[in-house]
């Protein structure tokens, strides 16, 4: 009887893969992907599984900083994940990421510009593990019924005539980027003075702001729920053309030039889906589909040829001409201490009363 049931057992784990009876993680026809929230239209990946056979299995975090501890700490085993260019630099400083095969990524060689490359270079020293996917800027948007002074400078985040009409948004590095351009100091910044001084502008600002705000802020803007946010560029066409009334401003102190990229685990049981996956991303009529959907401006060259949206494909938010954000700085990885650093500055101006 032992022998009979061992063996019914063996045909059993035989009929449902070694995967499922503890033999490993790897799947021919599965690719695991962590990216950002509806930062992928639905129907591409319908398109990927069509056409490779390959399912995506896809999970979305709202910040680079949910997103990290849950890798790291390897709770889940995804293949591709889509981080912020300081925490590709802080993932590949902290070897969870492994060089990617560009003979395998064709489609990046191709469409992938040069000068997104070269801006990558910051984090990604000789591209070894990224591939750009999107990029942009951060700004403010303003509604500008209500807004009767010149959005041209981050100060107006501190004007008291908007008090309880500001949102900002909800991120240690993206809050402190703003009062450091407003001192003339790089966002980057390793002075703990200099911080301080931020923190002290953050704090004092605080009881103009209505809510601290992520996802959310496209919508309360759309809705007139306030004067005026700090926005990611990308967001900004969506919020304009459902509600004529906003305005979007890169201010004169400098922003932040944000490239989102690509990247393969070093832990990936699907490496070669991994490729595909992202190869397929860089496909000029997949980007261009997922350019129309989310409205974040490409690095991928012959998209705009192949934009049907008039609108968009005139828009000088989404395809901004080289002067705005030629010489804007990017986020760097200031390693474990100072990261730790700006979000403990960050969460004391979040709980102070």
């Amino acid at each position: 009887m032992k022998f009979k049931i061992l063996a019914l057992l063996l045909v059993s784990c035989l009929a449902i893969g070694i995967a499922g009876c503890g033999g490993g993680d790897k799947k021919d026809n599965v690719v695991y992907v962590y990216s950002w929230g509806d930062y992928i239209d639905p129907e591409v990946l319908k398109t990927f599984e069509k056409e490779t056979g390959i399912h995506v299995v896809l999970d979305e975090f709202d910040t680079n900083e949910s997103m990290y501890p849950r890798v790291a700490e390897g709770a889940v085993h995804y293949d591709v994940i889509c981080p912020s260019d300081y925490m590709i630099q802080k993932m590949i400083s902290n070897n969870l990421l492994q060089p990617l095969d560009f003979n395998k990524l064709p489609e990046a060689k191709k469409n992938i510009g040069e000068d997104f490359f070269k801006q990558a270079e910051s984090f990604d020293p000789g591209n070894k593990y990224s591939v750009p996917y999107c990029w942009g800027t951060v700004g403010i948007i303003y509604d500008k019924t209500k807004v009767t002074d010149p959005v041209d400078s981050w100060n107006i985040l501190w004007n008291e005539k908007y008090s309880g009409q500001i949102l900002m948004q909800d991120s240690a590095r993206d809050a402190m980027m703003i009062p450091l351009k407003l001192m003339g100091k790089s966002m980057n910044e390793t002075d703990k003075d200099v911080l301080a001084q931020a923190q002290a502008m953050l704090k004092a600002q605080k009881p103009l702001v209505q809510a601290y705000v992520v996802d959310e802020v496209k919508e309360k803007l759309i809705n007139s729920e306030a004067a005026m946010g700090v926005v990611f560029s990308g967001e900004a066409p969506i919020i304009l053309k459902e509600n004529p009334n906003m305005a979007f401003s890169i201010p004169k102190e400098g922003t932040n030039l944000w490239i989102d990229g690509w990247v393969i685990t070093k832990d990936s049981q699907n490496v070669d889906n991994a490729h595909k996956f992202i190869n397929f991303m860089c496909r000029p009529d997949i980007a261009a589909q997922n350019f129309e959907h989310l409205g974040y401006s490409t690095p991928n060259i012959a998209v705009r040829d192949l934009v049907e949206d008039e609108e968009l494909k005139n828009s000088p938010i989404a395809f901004p001409s080289p002067e705005v954000y030629s010489g804007q700085e990017t986020y760097k990885y200031l390693g474990n201490q100072m990261d730790e650093y700006y979000n403990n500055l960050w969460m004391q101006v979040r709980v102070d009363s």
